[in-house]
């Protein structure tokens, strides 16, 4: 069966970000042989002066394929994960989430989409957990409140079209030129796609940026390019700059 796993304030400044533990968190489920997990996708959420978050406000959520039996392991270390190794000062939460047992979806979607544009409230957040028999959502530390983010962040992950995958690819290659057919091949890419959302064909040769990452569009791993305006003779599409992608 299929779950989504979210997290959600768990560092302080010093610390490493929540995308790390979260990594970590996927790592043991599989090193457990509890799951196979998905790449990680992180979740811009609503900044504002009552909202206390570290530097972003974002959560970071992953999908674990695993099994009934394994369920309950993955909820008991998660927790007990959280709370040993989140930051002094944080407020970690953590949701978990049945895909085949939810009930209303597009609830779960829509607390997702307000978390990005107004404070919502943790007992917001427990009260539609509570109508969902498919979720579990508990807090480990702190006020608990990274309880809103993470519930947030399973339904814009549940949504499909919200967040940027953790990681980049292609390190160091800043201007090298690779066809979509190369990258389909060299990577969990899925697509390649103009922001008007054109797929691009496999024969399109793309100029690799300064830092080339992918987003979740559609329920898939895609890769975001512009129109190239460099030289003449060069690739006709560079992959998304730093500060386009970030609105994803």
């Amino acid at each position: 069966m299929k779950i989504l796993i979210c997290i959600d304030d768990t560092d302080n400044r010093e610390s490493k970000g929540t995308g790390h533990l979260a990594l970590r968190y996927a790592q043991e489920i599989e090193k457990n042989g509890w799951g196979i997990a998905e790449p990680i996708s992180r979740h811009q959420l609503f900044v504002h002066p009552e909202i206390p978050y570290t530097s972003h406000n974002s959560a970071m959520c992953f999908g674990v394929e695993t099994t009934a039996s394994s369920l309950e392991r993955i909820i008991e270390f998660g927790g007990r994960f959280l709370s040993a190794n989140s930051a002094p000062g944080s407020d970690p939460g953590l949701c978990v989430a049945v895909l085949n047992r939810l009930e209303n979806k597009p609830r779960l979607i829509e607390f997702g989409l307000q978390a990005k544009k107004k404070v919502l409230a943790k007992d917001e957040a427990y009260e539609l957990a509570a109508r969902e028999p498919g979720v579990h959502l508990s807090e480990h530390g702190g006020t608990g409140s990274g309880v809103i983010g993470a519930l947030a962040g399973v339904g814009l992950r549940l949504s499909g079209n919200d967040g940027r995958f953790k990681g980049k690819y292609y390190p160091d290659r800043k201007g090298e030129i690779l066809s979509v057919e190369t990258i389909l091949s060299q990577t969990n890419i899925q697509e390649v796609r103009e922001e008007n959302g054109r797929v691009l064909g496999k024969e399109e040769k793309i100029m690799l940026g300064e830092k080339v990452k992918s987003v979740l569009l559609d329920g898939k791993i895609v890769l975001l390019v512009e129109k190239n305006a460099g030289a003449p003779g060069t690739a006709r599409w560079i992959t998304l700059g730093r500060e386009k992608i970030r609105k994803y």
